[in-house]
């Protein structure tokens, strides 16, 4: 054990530990859900770290020997070292103090290892004095959450694509397969697969452009603000400098400062917009997986139109059984997004004044949302989208049975004589085909014409 002080006493740290003494306080203050800070945020946070403390040299405040340690060892974690010192619960202090706080000590005591000092030396490199140098955990923790979404967003937009591309080639691969419309859950006039799958890939697509432009939002960094945005104890100079280390650590060229430093500061509405973007996509996946699930059940009760890839046995005790077991697990994600955006929203007002306390339980439920709809994403697209085959004669049967068939027909064989044709249908449970011929109101050939899908239906697919 070491010994270690700070204002409020002392207290003894695990020799081996990277992290110190106000480290060590939170965890004794915050055992709440044993969930640990994402490698992700880690490195964005130590990314903040590294960017300060080149500033802090540039601009001749942080003097090199300190200044270039910090900057290795940050430089460690972003490379993926030291993530196990990273130890307080994402319940904690809030606007994240423990957590900036756990980055600065671990940063300062690997700082001295590279300088030949033993940890806990803090008059050589200090975590509050050289490691903190010009920020405050209100301009850290929003700046490392902005680069973490950024980082994850990109993912969830390149799966959501993906994702778009394959229901456009369901839908040209369906695009010649009458089927049934519904509306209410009754039959309603026809329509073909490829229509409907094409609407999907147009819905997919819609929730890109709200996900890329809430991103977008994400690109103003408060670094350099501090406390409540009037940059106290940092310098113009600085906030340039660590914008532009920022900028290549990232890569990401179009990040930049706010419109109002103190705006952005005390506000949390970028992360809602984000959220709310989230949850937006997460809701028009509801209705999708929820529509492939219905379409596709049975197979011998159900609609059974198309069949799903089957990825496992969906029954310990019948024997054959297979569920919609992926579309299943999508809807599952998307109902804990939809939470998640009801909590960071709560959050989001909760803030008072210069700063919103909230920060912390944001980030947590930002990542989540962002990463678990990534992973979703790609497994639907993969597993179940890409391998969904239709049952082209179920579905032509099915639409030969509707009663909206008679809606389509009635410009053909007028209104009076359609209405009859339906009430027939539903009475005897014949095919409203087969009592059109039946009562001679089409010869087999005109019918035939009529039931072609682009004759029934708009040609091409919507949105293409």
């Amino acid at each position: 054990m070491r010994i270690e002080r700070d204002w409020l006493g002392e207290k003894e740290i695990p020799a081996d530990a990277l992290y110190g003494i106000q480290t060590s306080r939170a965890l004794e203050n915050f055992p709440i859900s044993g969930e640990r800070p994402i490698p992700e945020f880690i490195a964005s946070t130590a990314m903040v770290k590294k960017a300060a403390a080149v500033a802090n040299m540039r601009t001749d405040r942080l003097p090199e020997e300190p200044g270039i340690a910090i900057r290795d060892a940050a430089d460690e974690i972003i490379h993926g070292r030291w993530h196990d010192q990273f130890v307080v619960d994402v319940f904690q202090a809030g606007a994240g103090a423990s957590h900036n706080m756990n980055a600065n000590e671990v940063i300062a005591n690997r700082a001295l290892e590279l300088l030949g000092r033993p940890r806990g030396d803090y008059e050589v490199v200090s975590p509050n004095d050289h490691v903190n140098m010009s920020q405050s955990s209100n301009d850290v923790i929003p700046t490392a959450m902005r680069l973490t979404a950024l980082n994850l967003g990109a993912r969830l937009l390149s799966n959501a694509s993906e994702l778009e591309d394959v229901l456009w080639e369901k839908a040209k691969e369906f695009n010649n397969i009458l089927k049934s419309g519904r509306t209410h859950l009754r039959d309603a006039v026809p329509i073909r697969l490829g229509q409907e799958f094409g609407a999907y890939a147009v819905t997919i697509r819609k929730r890109e452009e709200r996900l890329r432009s809430a991103l977008d939002g994400l690109k103003e960094l408060n670094i350099g603000a501090t406390a409540i945005g009037t940059g106290i104890n940092s310098t113009v100079a600085y906030r340039v400098f660590a914008l532009e280390e920022l900028k290549k650590y990232t890569g990401i060229e179009d990040i930049r400062p706010p419109d109002d430093w103190v705006e952005i500061t005390q506000s949390a509405n970028d992360f809602l917009d984000e959220s709310g973007a989230l949850r937006d996509l997460a809701v028009a996946l509801l209705k999708i997986a929820g529509d492939l699930r219905l379409i596709s059940s049975g197979p011998a009760t159900g609609f059974a139109e198309i069949e799903l890839p089957p990825v496992q046995p969906g029954s310990s005790i019948m024997p054959g059984k297979v569920n919609p077991s992926i579309p299943e697990m999508l809807e599952m994600v998307c109902c804990q997004v939809i939470g998640n955006d009801a909590a960071i929203a709560h959050a989001a007002r909760s803030g008072q004044l210069e700063m919103n306390v909230m920060t912390p339980l944001i980030a947590r439920n930002l990542f989540e949302s962002l990463r678990i709809l990534a992973n979703a994403i790609s497994v639907f697209t993969g597993k179940c989208v890409r391998g969904i085959a239709a049952d082209e004669a179920r579905c032509r049967s099915l639409a030969e049975r509707s009663l909206g068939l008679a809606t389509a027909l009635s410009p053909k064989i007028g209104y009076s004589a359609a209405s009859e044709v339906a009430r027939e249908a539903e009475r005897t449970g014949k095919p409203i085909t087969q009592v059109i011929l039946e009562k001679g109101l089409l010869t087999p050939q005109e019918l035939d014409d009529l039931l072609k899908p682009t004759a029934l239906t708009e040609p091409g697919i919507p949105g293409e």
